[in-house]
C-alpha cells in the first residue's frame, strides 16, 4: 500500500490521506482503504483499543437507550472481532466505576473462532443450530437480558438478493432473542435502511414494549444501515400466544 498527503493549491496542507492505484487491486478496494485510513472512527478505535470502528454504535446506541446495566447478562450474536463484547464487558461490570455494583456476563457467539477477550465467554457456535438456544442459557446460567446482533450477510452484489437476506438474518436473531430473553429484556440489532421490514415492526411492537429505529452518529453517511432497539420484552407467553392464533 502507497498512500500520500496532497497540498492545496493556496498552499495548504490537505491532510486527507490519498491511495495510489495498485497493479491488481480494483478502484472499490482503493476507494474503500482510502475511506478506512481517513475515517476518524477507525483512528479512534485504534486509539482506545476497540476491535472495529463498530464498537462506537454500541456505545452510542447505549448512552441512548441505557441497555446496558450493570449486572445484565448480554449475548452478541455473530461477534466477530469483538468491539461490541468490549464495550458490553465494562458497562455491564461498571468497570472502574462502582465496585460495589452487580457483575454482569457478556457471552459471545459466531461462526468462527475470535480472539479472546478479558471479561466475555466466547464460544464458536452457530446460533441457527437447533439446540444453540439451550446452549447459550446453560452458558449463562438462566435467560439473556440483552440479546445484540451486529450481523450482516455476506454481499452478493444483488440489491434485492442481499436485502432478502439481510431481512431473513436480522428475523433468525430476532426468533433466538424470544427464545433466550428474560422478559423486560432488550434486543438490539442492524436492520435496513427503513427500519425493520413492516411484518417485522409490528411483530417487535406487539413483543416489546418499546421500539425504536436509529442510525447512530458513528453510523457512516452513506450506509444504508440502521438499528433496531426494542427494550421490554413481554416474555415467552406473548410469543406463544401469536404462534396459537
Amino acid at each position: 500500500m502507497t498512500g500520500e498527503k496532497k497540498t492545496s493549491g493556496r498552499g495548504q496542507r490537505d491532510l486527507r490521506v490519498r491511495v495510489k492505484t495498485a497493479k491488481g487491486r480494483k478502484l472499490s478496494s482503493t476507494l474503500w482503504l482510502e475511506r478506512q485510513l481517513n475515517d476518524p472512527y477507525v483512528l479512534r478505535a485504534k486509539k482506545e483499543g476497540y476491535r472495529g470502528r463498530a464498537a462506537f454504535k454500541i456505545i452510542e446506541l447505549d448512552d441512548k437507550y441505557g441497555f446496558l446495566k450493570p449486572g445484565a447478562r448480554v449475548v452478541d450474536l455473530g461477534c466477530a472481532p469483538g468491539g461490541w463484547c468490549q464495550v458490553a464487558v465494562v458497562r455491564v461490570n461498571a468497570l472502574g466505576q462502582n465496585p460495589k455494583k452487580p457483575v454482569g456476563t457478556v457471552l459471545g457467539v459466531d461462526l468462527q473462532e475470535v480472539e479472546p477477550i478479558a471479561g466475555a465467554e466466547l464460544h464458536q457456535l452457530d446460533f441457527l443450530s437447533e439446540d444453540a438456544d439451550e446452549k447459550v442459557k446453560g452458558w449463562l446460567g438462566g435467560r439473556a437480558d440483552v440479546v445484540l446482533s451486529d450481523m450482516a450477510a455476506a454481499a452478493s452484489g444483488h440489491k434485492a438478493t442481499d436485502h432478502l437476506r439481510i431481512v431473513a438474518l436480522v428475523e433468525a436473531a430476532l426468533a433466538f432473542a424470544f427464545d433466550v430473553l428474560e422478559e423486560g429484556g432488550t434486543f438490539v440489532a442492524k436492520v435496513l435502511a427503513g427500519g425493520a421490514e413492516n411484518t417485522m415492526q409490528a411483530e417487535l411492537k406487539r413483543n416489546f414494549r418499546k421500539v425504536a429505529n436509529v442510525k447512530p452518529p458513528s453510523s457512516r453517511s452513506d450506509s444504508s444501515e440502521k438499528f433496531v432497539v426494542a427494550m421490554g420484552f413481554r416474555g415467552r407467553g406473548q410469543v406463544e400466544d401469536e404462534a396459537e392464533d
